[in-house]
């Protein structure tokens, strides 16, 4: 798949996905805007039905079975906010859904999952092997797969975040923009988009410095296995799946990698609760951070900062913010 490929799919998907999922905002942040020294817009998924970016994929990728296909089951593996977009487009389209997950998946999401009525299977905590484990049940019982990443429509589905952008912008400029990476399909897809329509825009790609998968990867050449340490940022966290089609669009679409701390991203989740009173996931404020990092490169820009979901449960905010 080609960066051209996946605009291009982003852009013939986006008004179906309208029909189900309204734009979220796309607002300037004063307080990190003053702090930056540049013009900081924030594309509010952490706002999204759901409270992630994720409906976007699942939907697109949903919209593309049939009705017996959705109602035989659809199967998924995801940290929790994947999960919880399949649940929302089985509940908008019709159809049943198994969602492998880690076992120590945030007990908001888990409890989230369960009431969009999906049959849950919890087994380890890696999830590029629970990936593999769904893609054989669902082989072995001929049933639909959504992948929470490497997948054409999952792509172009959260590649429509990059063409809200670009219609909400307004025929404006943009310098940058900062995404959170976790195995690279939100990345993907927005800065197929934005380097479609911006090609002097600079993108970077966020992870955090104990998870680094794709960056990892990206910096070897090929994808590899990491031995990754716990991170605020769970939904990025995990290991890239063999093969990943995202492997090499990240390689060709991502300007720079920033390798956040986690004390940095527990500072930029405090940062936007003070400031904009806005309660964000960790993977949001990794970008966040991240542009944080990248401050005196992004002096003076107009940056767009894409705050990817809002799904944290109370124990972890009380634990982050300790």
């Amino acid at each position: 798949m080609t960066p051209a490929e996946a605009a291009a799919r982003a852009e013939r998907v986006a008004p179906a996905l309208r029909e189900h999922l309204p734009p979220t905002p796309f607002v300037r942040y004063d307080a990190f805007s003053e702090e930056l020294g540049a013009e900081v817009l924030v594309k509010c998924e952490h706002q999204q039905r759901t409270g992630s970016f994720k409906a976007r994929g699942a939907l697109a990728k949903i919209l593309t079975l049939t009705e017996a296909e959705r109602a035989a089951g659809v199967i998924t593996a995801s940290t929790g906010n994947h999960g919880l977009g399949v649940g929302n487009a089985l509940a908008t389209l019709g159809g049943h859904g198994i969602v492998y997950l880690p076992e120590n998946a945030a007990p908001g999401k888990v409890a989230a999952l369960r009431r969009l009525g999906l049959e849950l299977r919890a087994e380890g905590n890696d999830t590029g092997v629970l990936e593999i484990k769904a893609r054989a049940y669902a082989a072995e019982h001929g049933l639909a797969y959504v992948p929470p990443y490497n997948d054409p429509d999952i792509i172009a589905g959260q590649g429509t975040v990059g063409v809200e952008i670009v219609e909400q912008l307004a025929g404006a400029s943009l310098d940058a923009v900062v995404v959170a990476v976790g195995g690279g399909g939100l990345i993907s897809g927005v800065a197929a988009v934005l380097k479609k329509h911006l090609p002097g825009i600079r993108v970077y790609g966020a992870q955090p410095a104990v998870d680094d998968a794709m960056a990892a990867s990206v910096r070897a050449g090929e994808i590899v296995q990491i031995d990754a340490g716990h991170t605020l940022s769970d939904g990025t966290a995990g290991s890239v799946e063999p093969g990943s089609i995202t492997f090499d669009l990240c390689r060709e679409l991502v300007d720079d990698w920033v390798l956040v701390e986690e004390d940095a991203i527990r500072d930029a989740l405090r940062m936007v609760i003070d400031t904009e009173h806005q309660l964000i996931e960790g993977s949001a404020a990794l970008a966040f951070a991240a542009a944080s990092k990248r401050r005196t490169e992004l002096t003076g820009k107009r940056v767009a900062v894409v705050s990817c979901g809002g799904n944290m449960s109370s124990s972890t905010l009380v634990a982050a913010l300790a």
